[in-house]
């Protein structure tokens, strides 16, 4: 198998398919509205052979939500897009609405520690890359563009290659749709299953009366903490803040929420093992629990309820 073909070669051979995410009392029409018409493509996500609805993929990652609460287990949970996908093609670009590497360098020199820890969610968690018709490839805009471009641009195949060519491949078990992981957290499913539950927040933010009215909505009311993480530059830096952020974590936490750009992968996975528990990489979702949906930029598709609409 070709790593430039990955993508295209578990399409080709059925076991993953291209259909609409459809999750019940979803509706992205608000977003949908205030964006560029072409942001309806996204939608259009990647979907194991054998899961044949949006609302399936919801009961999936509730299902090893539930199980990483009730035997006290490690579950990983992250999601990759356009800047995850730059970063793991050694692209600047990947420095978006937030700083998130210094240079190639600096990128190089934290990748192994990146890699293990993809190996280590694939194994034991849920991936949840955005990976839809429109970013399996990008095209050069301009004739400087195509005469200077050494590489591929950063895309989904790009992503896919790394991981391929890393020998870590995307399963039924460990793969979820991108948007799932925003409609579970969204949910009440997410908000009542956490009720009495600790849950820590690790974020540069925290708001805590919003974020204790985000749950009371649903009559859920989870013991809340916070640790506080840089704004800019995790996943660079981790290692040099790793053993500092951990000890501020609640011993007898359920289970934690991080927002920490393209970091939120090393994250997640020293704090789902350090402390056996399930780890979500909430990013938008945070900004909204803080009533700062202002720093993503605006709503996200798949966080708007048919009841908020």
């Amino acid at each position: 198998m070709k790593q430039t073909n990955y993508l295209e070669t578990l399409i080709q051979g059925n076991q993953f398919r291209f259909e609409r995410l459809v999750i019940e009392n979803i509706d992205n029409t608000p977003v949908l509205n205030i964006n560029e018409p072409r942001m309806a493509d996204e939608e259009i996500c990647l979907f194991y052979r054998d899961v044949h609805t949006g609302n399936d993929y919801i009961k999936i990652l509730h299902q090893m939500i539930a199980r990483g609460l009730s035997e006290r287990k490690e579950a990983p949970v992250v999601r990759f897009a356009d800047g995850e996908y730059a970063f793991y093609n050694y692209d600047l670009n990947c420095n978006g609405l937030y700083r998130q590497a210094e240079s190639v360098d600096a990128i190089r020199k934290v990748m192994p520690s990146h890699i293990e820890a993809l190996k280590i969610l694939a194994a034991c968690g849920k991936m949840a890359p955005l990976i839809f018709p429109g970013n399996i490839t990008r095209k050069a805009r301009g004739l400087f563009n195509l005469l200077s471009r050494s590489k591929d641009e950063s895309s989904a195949s790009t992503f896919m290659k790394f991981l391929f060519g890393n020998g870590i491949e995307m399963t039924a078990d460990n793969y979820i749709p991108f948007y799932v992981v925003y409609a579970y957290l969204t949910s009440e499913d997410f908000i009542r299953i956490v009720d009495d539950k600790k849950v820590c927040i690790l974020n540069s933010e925290f708001n805590r009366d919003s974020c204790t009215n985000w749950f009371t909505r649903f009559s859920s009311r989870p013991g809340i903490s916070f640790v506080e993480i840089p704004a800019e530059y995790v996943a660079t830096r981790w290692e040099s803040m790793r053993e500092n952020i951990l000890r501020q974590i609640p011993q007898d936490t359920d289970l934690c929420l991080v927002g920490a750009g393209i970091g939120s992968l090393p994250v997640c996975i020293d704090v789902a093992r350090r402390f056996s528990i399930p780890t979500v990489d909430a990013g938008h979702v945070l900004n909204m629990m803080n009533a700062r949906v202002d720093k993503s930029n605006g709503a996200r598709l798949y966080t708007i309820r048919k009841t908020d609409a």
